[in-house]
Parts: C-alpha cells; sequence; structure tokens
C-alpha cells in the first residue's frame, strides 16, 4: 500500500443474541397459566360432584313400613285421679281450735268428728237465745189465757144484756095485752116498749164488741206468735252455730286434708278440711290443645293406672287453655284397680274414630297432622335411604295419616333426622 494511503476502520459482523431472563419469564407465565386452568377445571368438576351420604347406624334409628287398612286415631295425655264427691268444710263461725279429732287419711262417716272448736261470745249468746224463746213463749201463753178471758167477760156482758133485752121485749108484748084489755095506762105500754127497743140496740152493740174483742185478742197473739218464732229461728242459729264447733265430716269418705293446727283462731269462711269419696273417682288429663279439637263428650277412654287399666268415658271438656294443655274429665265405668286413690297419677288414652280404608305409618318425631314434612325412605337394599317429600293427614297417638308421597310397602325412617337437614340422602350401615 503507497504510502500516505488512509485505512478505513474494520466494520465487523453484528451477532443478534435473546435474552434468556425474558424467555423463562416466559415460560413461567405459561406454566402458571396452564396451572391455573387445570385448578380451575378441577374445581368446575368438584362443584358439580354431589357431596358424598353421611353413613347412619342402623341400629339408632326407628323405621317403619306404610300400611293400608283401618287406623283407630286416639290422643294421649297423662293427668291424675280425682274424687267425683268433694266437700270442702268451711268455718260456719269464728272460733278458736281445741282438738283434732281425725287426721288426714281416716276414714269417716258423715257424723265424724274432724275436729272442736270454741268461741265464748257465741256460747253465751246460744244461752240468751234460749232464755228470750222461753220467755217469749210464756208471754204467748199469758197473751192466749188474756184474751180469752176478756173474750169471755165481754161474752159474759153481751149475755147480760141479751138477758135483759128478752125480758123487756116480753114486758112490752105482756103490757101490749094487759092494755088492750084496759088493765093498765098507754103510758105504761110506751115506757115497756122504749126499754126493749133500748136493750135491743145494747144487744147488737154488745155482740159487735165480742167479735171486737176476739179479733183484737186474736191479733195480739199472733204478734207474740210471731216473736216466738222470730225469737225460735235465732235460738236454732245460735244452737246450729254452738253445734258447728263440733266440725263433722258430713259425707262418708276419707279425710284428704286437715289445713289447720291447735290454737289457730279461724274467721268464718276459712277451709278447715276436705273430705272424699275414695270409691267413685274419675280421671283429669292434660291434652295438647293442638289434639284436644276432636275430643267429643262421651268418647270412650282407656285409663291406666300403672296397675291395670280401667275403661271410661269423657265427660266434660274444659273451655279453657292452661300452660298449652287442655283439661278433660273421665268418669271410670268400673271399679278402679286396686291402689287407685285420689291423686294418683294416671295415663289416659281418648278414641277419637277409626278410620276404615286409609294409608298410614308410624308417626314421625316431627311433622303436625296435615302438613308437608320431608322423610327419608329406605330403598329396596336397605343400604340407603332417600329424601322424600310426604303430606301427611289426621294423626293419631302412634300413627299418622298418609295422603300423597309414598305407597304401600315402603320403609321410612320416622326418628330425628335433624342431623343431616343438608342432606337428601343418607347410607345406612
Amino acid at each position: 500500500m503507497p504510502p500516505g494511503t488512509l485505512l478505513a476502520p474494520y466494520r465487523g459482523v453484528d451477532i443478534i443474541r435473546e435474552d434468556l431472563s425474558a424467555k423463562r419469564r416466559k415460560k413461567r407465565f405459561v406454566i402458571a397459566g396452564a396451572c391455573a386452568g387445570a385448578v380451575l377445571l378441577i374445581t368446575l368438576g368438584l362443584a358439580r360432584l354431589k357431596p358424598a351420604a353421611p353413613t347412619v347406624e342402623k341400629s339408632t334409628v326407628w323405621m317403619d313400613t306404610v300400611k293400608r287398612g283401618p287406623m283407630l286415631r286416639q290422643v294421649r295425655g297423662p293427668g291424675t285421679l280425682v274424687p267425683m264427691e268433694i266437700r270442702w268444710i268451711s268455718a260456719a263461725t269464728e272460733g278458736r281450735v281445741e282438738r283434732l279429732v281425725n287426721l288426714p287419711g281416716t276414714p269417716v262417716n258423715p257424723d265424724s268428728i274432724l275436729l272442736e272448736m270454741s268461741n265464748p261470745v257465741l256460747e253465751r249468746d246460744a244461752v240468751d237465745a234460749e232464755s228470750q224463746l222461753r220467755a217469749a213463749q210464756a208471754e204467748l201463753i199469758n197473751v192466749r189465757a188474756k184474751g180469752d178471758r176478756d173474750i169471755m167477760d165481754q161474752e159474759a156482758a153481751a149475755a147480760t144484756v141479751r138477758s135483759d133485752y128478752h125480758q123487756a121485749q116480753l114486758q112490752a108484748e105482756t103490757n101490749e095485752g094487759l092494755y088492750k084489755e084496759g088493765l093498765i095506762a098507754g103510758l105504761t105500754v110506751k115506757l115497756s116498749r122504749v126499754r126493749a127497743e133500748e136493750l135491743a140496740t145494747r144487744n147488737a152493740i154488745e155482740g159487735k164488741r165480742v167479735a171486737t174483742v176476739a179479733e183484737a185478742a186474736r191479733a195480739q197473739i199472733a204478734v207474740q206468735e210471731a216473736r216466738v218464732e222470730q225469737l225460735r229461728a235465732l235460738e236454732q242459729l245460735k244452737r246450729a252455730q254452738k253445734e258447728a264447733l263440733h266440725v263433722r265430716a258430713g259425707i262418708a269418705g276419707v279425710l284428704q286434708e286437715l289445713p289447720i293446727q291447735v290454737g289457730q283462731e279461724v274467721a268464718p269462711g276459712t277451709t278447715l278440711a276436705k273430705v272424699a269419696e275414695p270409691t267413685r273417682l274419675k280421671a283429669q288429663l292434660k291434652v295438647a290443645e293442638t289434639q284436644a279439637k276432636d275430643i267429643q263428650i262421651g268418647q270412650p277412654a282407656s285409663i291406666d293406672t300403672r296397675n291395670g287399666i280401667v275403661a271410661g268415658k269423657v265427660t266434660r271438656i274444659d273451655p279453657a287453655v292452661l300452660n298449652g294443655t287442655v283439661t278433660v274429665d273421665v268418669a271410670l265405668e268400673g271399679p278402679p284397680p286396686p291402689g287407685a286413690r285420689p291423686d294418683l297419677s294416671v295415663d289416659g288414652t281418648i278414641e277419637l274414630d277409626r278410620l276404615k280404608d286409609v294409608l298410614y305409618v308410624g308417626r314421625p318425631a316431627f311433622g303436625q297432622e296435615k302438613s308437608l314434612v320431608g322423610l327419608f325412605r329406605v330403598a329396596e337394599d336397605g343400604d340407603e335411604a332417600v329424601r322424600v317429600k310426604v303430606r301427611l293427614g289426621k294423626s293419631s297417638v302412634n300413627t299418622v295419616e298418609i295422603l300423597e308421597g309414598l305407597k304401600p310397602g315402603d320403609r321410612v325412617i320416622l326418628s330425628d333426622m335433624s342431623a343431616w337437614d343438608s342432606y337428601d340422602r343418607v347410607r345406612l350401615k
């Protein structure tokens, strides 16, 4: 190369290299996206799967088979035996308890004295009333005697006047005869006539006076008799009150209660004792108000005293509801079993009616009559149970009518299955 020639700068060939870090990031994104897609697909698949059925021990559930035929409707309720005849004895007057003659549980007769009381004021009043009655009776005798005496005196006076009148009348007639014969003067005749007329008037007056005296005597006697009757009623009242201090049973039975103590002061109307006739008993049942609507007077019933069962009939239904129950009285038709006594706890079953040909099953743990409930129906192999909707009809103590949802021969679980409310099927083992 000649001197002075300028050398051109060297230009090599450029080599393009990819960024390795960018590739790695891209690869990570692809893998992450694939994983996320896989997770999403798995989640969707699992969401579409039905939850696994829980397992239930067969021995822990109660099953029953649906049947068709007659169904006896009954209602049941607890209760107690109570006497049909109860006598509550109250204090007739104020008094102080002196002695308890009998104690609760003692058999008594109508004349049996249960307790004795004292009341000095009442005893004094009884004596005063008796004395006043005797005085009034004596006064009545005196009034009657005086009335008889007055009547007799007046009758005697009337008889004297009547005799004088008859004499004057005879004298006047005699004088008239003598005057006609000219034996006496006319003045004598006239005087005898006037005398006879005067005595006739007096005789009439005396007759009326006798009637007046008799009427006055009867009035005085009636007044005194009324007073005697008044005092006799008062004396009888005081005597009865005094006798009531000896408190008697009044009926044959058993003394149930004696809620007082010796020395206690009682006021009129205070309950002293309760006597009941123990052989005539009835049952008072407490039936849930939801089941009592179909109970009618005269329906048959059976009473379980835990020592025997006796038949009965419904005699009364209390119209009031107390604590969610209705009181139903059942009269016992036969003699009570041995050991039956007042206040004994019993169980009563009342027969409502008989359904002739219905589909029925045992009563489930939950579900009222005429409602829609969910029951687990057992499969034919007995290894699984599926929830079905069942419409219930009329119910009884242990059975319920099936309106729809089941057929004869189906087996259903009647136990409480609320723990598996979120499952439509369960496995049985």
